[in-house]
């Protein structure tokens, strides 16, 4: 089918409103295959992926050992029956407990990251007995109830109101703000250790472990939502080990599938599921914890471990963001802030308008980037952890080029 037929099915089926946006972006393309870092349309263009799937994409595209595990299982037993055990499930849960940090144990597997957060949101209430919660002023945690309710931005909040009680927002990284709200009610405080969709945002050293302690002493739980933090991308295997913080509750997810099967998990300790020991049947899920999604996550998993992407990922982030810093020095009228760890980097630009400029010239250079959902003035980098500094050294030249021409126009942006 031409790209223009499955564009106009887009319009009439799907949403006009995002596929005109997308036509003016210049993102015309259908996708044909993908493999690594590069994602190739249909008429043979390929582009180099710096978004990853908004994170998903850790170890690349198509990884060969995911794909023969997914397609093993596909052959087997590919949905679980729910009645009986499935291995795939049991090894994932053992190896996420392994890698997780404190006393976290238990899983319940999800198919998003919204689920992920929302099944955190219910063990929390169950595990206190608590109503409330606190969550950050520009955070992103997903767009159902639950997850709405705890991210930071009205725009999307405003239309959907009212929205679940009992949500109170504190600036990110303000600890003194987070003590005066914290108090005998709350069930939880909702935090993603790097604020992904907010802009790229990085808390204080410190400020998670203390958000940890805080949380203890008042008798709260702290959730970290490590949806877009966790699996790699920062450099460790979850945003919250920078700090040494250990969480009651986590929310885990886009990476974990390794870009070829929807998969999440809520990760507790033994002490926040007690309620679901007690009662397993107050949360549960048709689709989640199949043996193809988990047997995906288990891939992923040793993938990191066998191509030390970990340490691939922070070396090749550290070297790109001193490049994204040089080009800030060279055009200080359009890059204003530079900023994130490991292959999570932003940069902020001085103009909301350079955003969607910048992103459409880089497009028609076949590098897809995109601004954070919350701060259109962050352009957004989040490529496979594997990608070589090689492949790094031609976007940041394509990027030179793009930004010349934004500060011709940033005047007139």
């Amino acid at each position: 089918m031409e790209a223009e037929a499955v564009l106009k099915k887009y319009e009439q089926y799907l949403n006009p409103s995002s596929t005109r946006l997308f036509r003016f972006m210049g993102l015309t393309g259908v996708e044909d295959h993908a493999s690594g870092w590069t994602i190739t349309a249909t008429d043979g263009t390929d582009y180099i992926d710096c978004l990853g799937g908004y994170g998903m994409f850790a170890i690349g595209h198509r990884h060969p050992k995911v794909v023969e595990t997914v397609e093993k299982e596909l052959h087997a037993m590919p949905m679980c029956g729910k009645v009986l055990f499935n291995e795939p499930a049991a090894l994932l849960a053992e190896k996420l407990a392994a890698l997780t940090p404190g006393k976290l144990q238990y899983n319940f597997f999800v198919n998003s990251g919204t689920e992920a957060v929302e099944g955190c949101l219910k063990i929390a209430r169950l595990a206190t007995g608590r109503p409330a919660f606190v969550a950050a002023a520009n955070a992103f945690h997903g767009k159902t109830f639950g997850a709405l309710s705890a991210t930071g931005r009205e725009l999307y909040r405003d239309p959907f109101q009212p929205l679940l009680p009992g949500f109170t927002h504190v600036p990110y990284g303000d600890l003194e703000a987070l003590r005066n709200a914290v108090n005998e009610y709350t069930a939880a405080v909702i935090l993603e250790p790097i604020q992904g969709e907010g802009g790229i945002i990085e808390p204080p050293a410190g400020y998670l472990k203390a958000v940890e302690e805080l949380c203890h002493e008042r008798g709260a739980l702290f959730i970290a939502d490590e949806v877009q933090t966790g699996i790699g991308r920062t450099g460790d295997w979850f945003g919250v080990n920078q700090d040494g913080a250990e969480p009651d509750l986590m929310a885990v997810a886009k990476a974990l599938g390794g870009g070829v099967m929807p998969v999440g998990s809520v990760i507790g300790t033994e002490q926040a599921w007690q309620g679901l020991i007690e009662n397993p049947f107050l949360h549960t899920s048709t689709f989640g914890g199949g043996q193809m999604a988990c047997a995906a996550g288990l891939a992923t998993l040793q993938v990191i471990e066998e191509e030390d992407l970990l340490a691939r990922g922070k070396a090749t982030g550290a070297y790109f963001k001193k490049g994204l810093q040089e080009l800030q020095q060279a055009f200080p009228q359009v890059i204003k802030d530079v900023r994130g760890r490991g292959m999570m980097l932003g940069i902020e630009l001085t103009k909301e308008g350079a955003g969607g400029m910048l992103m459409a010239l880089m497009i028609a250079r076949h590098i897809i980037i995109a601004y954070t959902l919350n701060n259109p003035k962050v352009i957004r980098f989040e490529p496979p952890l594997s990608m070589p500094a090689t492949v790094v050294d031609y976007v940041l030249t394509q990027l030179r080029e793009a930004l010349q021409e934004v500060a011709a126009a940033i005047e007139d942006l």
